[in-house]
């Protein structure tokens, strides 16, 4: 199930997001209006739920929550972007990851859904 988070996902929602890959959530991250989209199988289908919903692509980047040990992976295939200065799947900016990691932390990090 895809969700747009807004606010801090509570249990139920991250519940709802693991149920496609169970121990880890594609996310499509809008490093500028700080939310994002989770669960689902691709991190393309969460990128199109936030572009549908007002995000602007060049905002939008591709990232995974690891709940158990509440890390941010960073690699994923729309994260491809020479335009952007970054030519493999893998985010390269440290500081992109560091925004990216902070939007995440705040929206997913500490929640309990076992």
């Amino acid at each position: 199930m895809l969700l747009v988070i807004r606010e801090p996902a509570t249990p139920e929602q991250m519940r709802q997001m693991l149920e496609a890959l169970g121990i880890y959530i594609k996310l499509a991250v809008d490093i500028e209006r700080s939310l994002l989209v989770g669960g689902g199988e691709l991190h393309a289908d969460c990128e199109q739920l936030l572009l549908s919903n007002g995000s602007e692509q060049a905002n939008v980047w591709g990232a995974d929550w690891y709940p158990l040990h509440q890390t941010v992976g960073y690699e994923s295939i729309i994260n491809i972007r020479p335009s952007a200065n970054n030519r493999s799947m893998d985010i390269q900016s440290p500081e992109l990851r560091e925004q990216i990691n902070t939007i995440v932390q705040t929206l997913l990090g500490g929640v309990q859904w076992q």
